[in-house]
């Protein structure tokens, strides 16, 4: 990684990034200073000739640390490099689970840590349950027991916590909330929540479900660190969905109703069935060195409007050199779709005669 300073990265108009796939092998790629992680992970689809079925993410990995954790679609890659150390890297990986909470709530969310579902007797669907979290207005809690990793020892304390919109927070008396017995822990503003990639044995942690909130600008020193860990992975999985939504709220769902968009915007060209020996065949795409089977049917279908353009276009130039009787009876009509002027169902002497009686002001 660079070693300049974080505010000499931010004025450059453009920054150089190093990114490594699952393979061990680095690509450096030139990025300017406003592109997000979505933007850059479509350029190295696009750069390798990879299918994109909105699953490709970019993963910030610290090697010594041990911390990992994948950028959301709309950060900006130069400001989260220029607090990364030398040796922390960008990998480029697919997380298939990464807005899976958005299509199914309940198994992210386990009432007996959800405040006010305890509240309410259990009774908030699922739709509820999501538009409480993005909701500004409304004041959700995420509530229940961790291990947290007491700072400058080696060993680990269990407390009651409190995940709110405000702040991670602990009580000093038990499961009590009253504010006097509360202590912030981390500013969701200020902070980023990793994943441990190191085995529990090295920080000595109680389970194997054990995850990070990390400062933003800070370069990751370990008295820096908040580590903790959970008594299972749905509970683990729990406390750092709810801290992205809290920390992020309504454009995790903009992030993720992108790709969506994108779904719904093809779907109106959706083709005609198919019959059993057509469905047998499979879409190709020869635009690289060697071609590949397009698996993404929104990929496919993209493909294959293209190629029926391309084909319509052809067919025009077909019938412009031919030597059928019909050629020259339907000549006059059509050679003007082969002109540059050509915009639309008109001829080029009806064009002239609308611009000299309309004239060539707006």
């Amino acid at each position: 990684m660079p070693s300049r300073s974080p505010d000499c990265c931010l004025l450059r108009a453009v920054e150089i990034v190093k990114i490594f796939s699952e393979d061990g092998i680095g690509k450096v790629v030139e990025i300017p200073a406003d592109m997000t992680a979505r933007d850059l992970c479509q350029l190295l689809v696009y750069k390798s000739h990879l299918v994109d079925d909105n699953k490709w993410s970019l993963v910030e990995h610290h090697p010594l640390l041990g911390l990992e954790r994948c950028l959301e679609d709309h950060e900006l890659v130069v400001q989260v490099q220029a607090f990364m150390n030398s040796d922390s890297r960008f990998l480029f990986r697919k997380n298939y689970a990464k807005y899976e909470f958005f299509r199914n709530p309940l198994t992210f969310f386990p009432e007996h840590m959800v405040a006010w579902c305890q509240e309410s007797d259990h009774t908030i669907p699922p739709s509820q349950l999501l538009q409480n979290f993005l909701s500004t207005s409304s004041c959700p809690e995420i509530q229940g027991h961790l291990y947290m990793k007491e700072v400058g020892r080696k060993s680990w304390k269990k407390v009651y916590m409190f995940l709110r919109r405000s702040g991670l927070y602990c009580s000093t008396k038990g499961t009590s909330k009253e504010p006097r017995h509360l202590q912030l822990l981390a500013d969701l503003e200020e902070s980023n929540i990793f994943t441990v990639t190191l085995g529990k044995k090295h920080h000595g942690a109680p389970t194997d479900y054990h995850f990070c909130i990390k400062p933003n600008k800070t370069r990751g020193e370990m008295k820096e660190l908040r580590m903790l860990c959970a008594e299972d992975e749905q509970s683990r999985t729990c406390w750092m969905t709810a801290f992205r939504l809290f920390k992020y709220g309504i454009v995790l769902y903009q992030n993720y109703g992108v790709p969506q968009q994108t779904k719904t915007l093809l779907s109106h060209f959706s083709a005609p069935v198919r019959s059993v020996s057509e469905n047998s065949l499979v879409a190709m795409d020869f635009s690289g060195r060697i071609g590949r089977v397009i698996d993404n049917p929104v990929e496919a279908q993209s493909a294959a409007m293209e190629e029926g353009l391309v084909w319509r276009r052809k067919t025009r130039m077909h019938i412009l050199g031919s030597h059928s009787p019909l050629h020259h009876s339907s000549l006059n009509s059509v050679i003007h779709i082969a002109q540059l002027w050509f915009y639309g169902r008109i001829t080029r002497e009806e064009s002239h005669r609308i611009i000299h009686q309309q004239g060539q002001v707006d």
